[in-house]
């Protein structure tokens, strides 16, 4: 860390200076909650610098208020036909063929959870063929 001292202004060097412009007081980290003896920051945040002007006694200082993003959970996807379903397993089906031939012990066990799923939903296709014939 490198320290700089003019007449009245200490700044603090960092690897990453992202400061925010407070005032005529000096340069504040905004993500710091207080400022410790010597002007380093202290609590919760980055390794910003900070340059005070004048009075160097340790203040309280409040954080600015950031913009906070609603957080919104996410919203599942609609229910795939069990054709779409089927098709999906198929299709990763597919990618694990050639490992389990070169020897994939993982992709061998894949391949079968797949068959058993991919045979489940031919089940269930039929089925709701037959119901849809009916109607």
């Amino acid at each position: 860390m490198e320290v700089e001292m003019d007449d009245d202004i200490q700044a603090i060097d960092s690897p990453s200076p992202s400061p925010a412009v407070v005032g005529h007081r000096g340069i504040e980290d905004t993500t710091a909650s207080s400022v410790g003896p010597g002007g380093y920051a202290v609590g919760v945040g980055s390794a910003s610098p900070i340059i005070r002007t004048g009075n160097l006694q340790p203040q309280v200082q409040t954080a600015l208020p950031q913009q906070q993003s609603q957080v919104t959970p996410p919203v599942p996807p609609p229910p795939q036909s069990k054709y779409a379903q089927l098709l999906s397993v198929i299709e990763e089906m597919g990618k694990d063929i050639r490992p389990t031939y070169a020897g994939s012990k993982s992709s061998a066990e894949r391949l079968k959870r797949g068959i058993v799923h991919a045979r489940i939903l031919v089940r269930e296709c039929l089925m709701e063929t037959e119901r849809s014939a009916r109607q």
